[in-house]
C-alpha cells in the first residue's frame, strides 16, 4: 500500500472516529428530555437513539452532497487538509462534552474543514457563499424557529390537557415521548450521519477515487450509520444532564413538544439538503418548551454559556484545523505528529472527566447549582 492510499485509509478511520464523539456529543438531542421525564430508563433511551440513527442514515443523502461539493471546492482539497479539519472537529468536541455544553458538532467540522481548506488551498478553495447559505443563516435561524414552535405547542398542550386528569395527563404524554424522541433520533441520523458520509465522500474525490460530484457509496453511509450509531449507545450523559436538566424544568407534555418540534425542523432541513445543527434546534425547541409553560424556570446563565459555545465552535474549530492543516502538510512527520497530539489530547479529556463522572444511574442528578438571579419565572 503506497503512502496516498494509506493516508486515505487513515483520513477514513478519523472521519469515523469524529463520527463517533458526533454520535455520543448529541444523544442528548433526542433522549435528554425523556430521560428527565421518566419516559425512558436511560440504558433504554441510548440503545433505542443508536438504532435508530442507524435506520435515519440510509433515508437521504441530500446533506452529503452538500459537504462533498458544496462548501469547498473538492478540486482544491487534499487528503491531508480532510485530516486536519476533522483534528480540528473531534478535539472540540471532546472539549466541550467535558463541560458538559451542549455546542454543534456539525459547525465543529464545518469550522475544522473550512479552516483547514483555507490554510492549505488558499481562500479561494472555500465557498463563502455557500457557507452564509447554507450553514450560517441556518444556524441563526433553525433555534429560534425551533424555539417559537416548540413554545407554542406547549402551550397548547397545557390548554388542551387542562381538563384532564393530572396523572393520566402525564402517562399519556410520557406515552407520546416515545414516539416523539424517536423521530427526532430518525431525524438525527438522516442529518447529522450524512456529514460524516460528505466528508469520506470529498476524501475519496481528492484522493481520486470517486469523480467530481460523486454521491457517496453504499458502504459509506452504512459505515457512518454504524459509527454515529455506535457512539450514540456509548451516551453522552454529561451533555444530557445539561440539557435534561439544566435548562429548565421539563415535564411530559414540554417534552413530548421540544421533541416534536425539533424533528420537524430537523427533517425539513435534510429534505432541503441543509445541514444545520440538531443540537441547537433540540436546544431552542427545549428553551422554548420551557417559556411555553406558565412558571417554567429558564435558567439563562446555562443559556448564555451554551450560547457563547455556539459563536466559539466555527472560530474555534477553524484554528485548530488551520494550524493542524500547516503542521500535517509538512509530510507524514507532521501527520505523525498532529495525530499523536489529537490522541494524547482525547485521552486527557477523558481522564479529566473520571473526576466528576456522569453515567445512567446519575445523569437526572442536578449538576451545579445555578447562580442567583439567573433563574426567570415566565407566563405565557
Amino acid at each position: 500500500m503506497d503512502s496516498v492510499s494509506f493516508l486515505l485509509v487513515a483520513v477514513v478511520l478519523t472521519a469515523l472516529a469524529f463520527d463517533f464523539t458526533n454520535g455520543f456529543h448529541d444523544t442528548a438531542n433526542s433522549m435528554a428530555t425523556s430521560i428527565a421525564t421518566g419516559a425512558l430508563s436511560p440504558r433504554l433511551a441510548v440503545l433505542v437513539a443508536a438504532v435508530l440513527n442507524l435506520a435515519g442514515a440510509f433515508l437521504s443523502t441530500e446533506v452529503a452532497k452538500t459537504i462533498s461539493n458544496g462548501i469547498v471546492d473538492d478540486a482544491k482539497v487534499s487528503p491531508v487538509m480532510i485530516f486536519a479539519g476533522l483534528i480540528g472537529a473531534i478535539l472540540w468536541n471532546m472539549i466541550t462534552w467535558l463541560a458538559g455544553l451542549p455546542s454543534s458538532s456539525s459547525h465543529a467540522l464545518f469550522g475544522g474543514l473550512i479552516g483547514a481548506v483555507w490554510v492549505g488551498a488558499g481562500e479561494s478553495a472555500v465557498r463563502f457563499t455557500a457557507i452564509v447559505r447554507k450553514i450560517v443563516i441556518p444556524a441563526v435561524a433553525s433555534p429560534v424557529v425551533a424555539c417559537v414552535v416548540a413554545m407554542l405547542a406547549t402551550y397548547l398542550a397545557y390548554v388542551i390537557t387542562h381538563r384532564a386528569a393530572a396523572p393520566a395527563a402525564r402517562k399519556g404524554f410520557r406515552a407520546g415521548q416515545v414516539g416523539s424522541a424517536s423521530l427526532v433520533a430518525l431525524a438525527h441520523g438522516t442529518n447529522d450521519a450524512q456529514k460524516t458520509m460528505g466528508v469520506i465522500t470529498l476524501t475519496l474525490i481528492a484522493g481520486g477515487v470517486l469523480g467530481h460530484g460523486s454521491g457517496p457509496p453504499w458502504w459509506v453511509v452504512l459505515s457512518a450509520g454504524l459509527a454515529i450509531s455506535l457512539g450514540t449507545y456509548a451516551g453522552g450523559w454529561r451533555v444530557i444532564r445539561t440539557m435534561g436538566k439544566g435548562l429548565t424544568d421539563i415535564q411530559p407534555p414540554q417534552g413530548f413538544a421540544a421533541e416534536t418540534s425539533a424533528t420537524a425542523v430537523i427533517l425539513a432541513s435534510s429534505h432541503l439538503g441543509f445541514p444545520l445543527s440538531t443540537t441547537q434546534v433540540c436546544t431552542g425547541s427545549i428553551l422554548g418548551a420551557g417559556l411555553g409553560r406558565r412558571l417554567a424556570h429558564v435558567r439563562w446563565g446555562i443559556a448564555g454559556r451554551i450560547a457563547v459555545s455556539w459563536l466559539l465552535t466555527l472560530p474555534a474549530a477553524a484554528a485548530v484545523g488551520g494550524v493542524a492543516a500547516w503542521v500535517a502538510g509538512q509530510g507524514n512527520t507532521g501527520v505523525a505528529l498532529v495525530a499523536g497530539v489529537a490522541v494524547a489530547a482525547a485521552v486527557g479529556f477523558y481522564v479529566l472527566s473520571r473526576r466528576r463522572p456522569v453515567n445512567p444511574d446519575n445523569v437526572n442528578e442536578p449538576g451545579a447549582p445555578e447562580p442567583a438571579g439567573r433563574t426567570l419565572d415566565t407566563t405565557v
